[in-house]
């Protein structure tokens, strides 16, 4: 009986040893994957809810499938409406609400759905949780309203540093600027 107690006290140690691993690695990875920039969850809606589709990945805008999309960099809307326009969309346009319910259940810019009538705006491909919406209000804050022209650094936060999607605007920072003499001699 003392050889099947020892076993079972080696077995215990074991699992013990293999539990004590498992939580360790599980910590690890569970570290490792937490956001470093509390917005890097906004990143992530922003490109599964296809916003950068029609506002492209630097939020300056341009053709969609719903038409032009405005600039987010160049917007005034406070973070609450944003996350308005997010939810219901804008009415008249081509911007699709998020919001399960947008209209019927939830009343979106003091309408429902009777209240839009022809310019109801379309509903988007996903629906995103209030907390998703909040994230991408807080990415487009953070990351996108206010910032002047997009450059390589913001492409590389973007894409990562593998994409070459971000080759332009290395090649365009690395142009000479107009009125440079580009040699360090003197300008004619």
């Amino acid at each position: 009986m003392t050889n099947g107690k020892r076993y079972f006290d080696t077995a215990l140690t074991g699992a013990a040893a293999v539990a004590v691993v498992l939580s360790t690695i599980y910590g690890a990875l569970a570290q490792s994957a937490a956001p470093s920039d509390p917005t890097d969850a906004g990143k992530a809606v922003f490109k599964r809810a296809n916003c950068f589709g029609c506002h492209k990945w630097h939020g300056n805008g341009g053709g969609g499938y719903g038409g032009d999309a405005l600039s987010l960099r160049k917007t005034e809307l406070t973070r609450e409406q944003i996350m308005e326009t997010v939810g219901c969309g804008r009415p008249g346009t081509g911007m699709p609400f998020f919001t399960r319910g947008a209209y019927d259940t939830v009343k979106c810019h003091d309408m429902n759905r009777q209240d839009a009538g022809d310019h109801m705006p379309p509903e988007a491909n996903t629906f995103l949780r209030p907390n998703d919406i909040e994230a991408v209000a807080d990415y487009v804050i953070a990351h996108i309203k206010g910032k002047g022209e997009p450059n390589y650094t913001e492409c590389v936060a973007f894409f990562g540093d593998t994409s070459r999607v971000c080759d332009v605007y290395k090649k365009a920072e690395a142009q000479p600027t107009a009125g440079s003499t580009g040699g360090g001699g003197k300008a004619n």
